[in-house]
């Protein structure tokens, strides 16, 4: 376990040396919270509901949503696929450590990183916006929500982890990973929340592991779902885990018999 704790520190470390890319990372992140937050306040004036949202529910959404990123869809697994193509893995296939441990442990490292900055950014954007806020006082939604989010940031951690194995295949793995991205800030409900959508086009949503990210867990601290809905919820959530880490661990295996390491 200190071999785990030791590279979560050593991340942070990393990250304090190297800053511009969380820097980057970090104003993006504000950027867009921004031009989210100014189009939804025009959307829904104070006093009014659109999509059965009010502006401070709305408001929340959004918000909320900004914060979540920085816990869930923070990663460090873009890394792997270099890691992978330019042989560095033979170190880890040698010594008593487990590779995807190793990962996920600089995952979180990079998480806490982006958590505490996150955390003063809300708080002058809050000093300064001053908007309409919810705030969940019931103990079970939070803890639930809380629950919610673990499992989202072992969701996402598994997606980043399977791209990452495209580089025992090819050198370049940012394409996909892009693409993918792209496509979570609109089927995680990092946008918008997904049930403005039409009802049909929601319910297959709720079917894929996408909303699980981000929208569930943000339901679920407004309050807004019952429990058989949040119980139907967890569950379609472990079983993707499951799915997605028994598919990682096939291609992890079939990307060893291929690794070649010339000169390791």
């Amino acid at each position: 376990m200190k071999k785990y704790l030791r590279v979560l520190s050593n991340t942070w470390e990393e990250m304090v040396t190297y800053r511009l890319n969380f820097v980057m990372w970090r104003v993006r992140t504000v950027l867009q919270f921004l031009t989210m937050y100014f189009l939804w306040l025009a959307l829904i004036p104070k006093g009014t509901i659109l999509f059965g949202y009010s502006q401070t529910l709305m408001l929340t959404y959004i918000l909320g949503t900004s914060i979540l990123s920085a816990v869930v869809l923070s990663t460090r697994t873009h890394e792997i696929g270099e890691h992978i193509y330019r042989g560095d893995l033979s170190i880890f296939l040698i010594r008593p450590i487990n590779y995807f441990l190793y990962w996920f442990s600089r995952d979180v490292g990079d998480k806490l990183f982006n958590i505490s900055f996150s955390v003063v950014e809300i708080m002058i954007l809050l000093f300064l916006l001053k908007p309409p806020i919810f705030l969940q006082t019931e103990i079970i939604f939070i803890a639930l929500a809380i629950l919610a989010t673990a499992l989202a940031v072992v969701l996402y951690f598994l997606f980043g982890a399977i791209l990452g194995m495209l580089g025992f295949w090819s050198p370049d793995v940012w394409a996909p990973r892009f693409i993918l991205f792209i496509l979570l800030q609109f089927f995680a409900g990092s946008l918008f929340p997904l049930d403005i959508l039409p009802k049909s086009l929601y319910e297959a949503f709720q079917l894929t592991p996408f909303p699980y990210l981000l929208y569930f867990p943000l339901k679920i601290y407004l309050g807004q779902l019952p429990f058989s809905t949040i119980s139907t919820g967890f569950l379609i959530d472990v079983i993707w885990i499951l799915i997605i880490a028994l598919f990682l661990q096939f291609i992890w295996h079939k990307g060893l018999r291929l690794y070649t390491a010339v000169g390791r």
